[in-house]
């Protein structure tokens, strides 16, 4: 089965990141994740987490680099996921009625996260 391409937002402000609840009734219920969405296909990375970021966050967003790439099997899906780092304009709102926080850097692995984030949450606490 080909991968699912999925792009995130990683918005860090002073020193706390910007994480989304997954609702229930959705693949992965109840864990927290950088906010961003599948990509379509006529839409490039950038494009794609900018549309998703004012969908689900209504926030305006200037898109930097890839700070990490990964694939990941679950047994359902397989999910192709780039995390971008990324400035917000504005203050973010959920769109959707989801829970949305600030967690610290040494808060992340305290959290219930995707298991797709893992390596990305090793990354962003070894560059503490």
């Amino acid at each position: 089965m080909p991968p699912i391409l999925v792009v995130a937002a990683v918005i860090e402000r002073d020193g706390a990141f910007l994480l989304t609840l997954r609702p229930e009734g959705t693949h992965l219920a109840g864990h927290w994740e950088f906010p961003g969405g599948k990509v379509h296909a006529h839409e490039t990375h950038a494009e794609a987490l900018r549309r998703e970021l004012i969908e689900e966050l209504d926030l305006g967003a200037d898109v930097g680099e890839v700070v990490h790439t990964v694939t990941h099997a679950y047994p359902e899906k397989v999910v192709e996921l780039h995390f971008y780092r990324c400035s917000a304009r504005g203050e973010p709102k959920p769109m959707a009625g989801q829970a949305m926080r600030w967690v610290p850097r040494a808060a992340l692995a305290t959290l219930p996260l995707p298991e797709a984030d893992a390596s990305l949450i090793r990354l962003l606490a070894a560059s503490d």
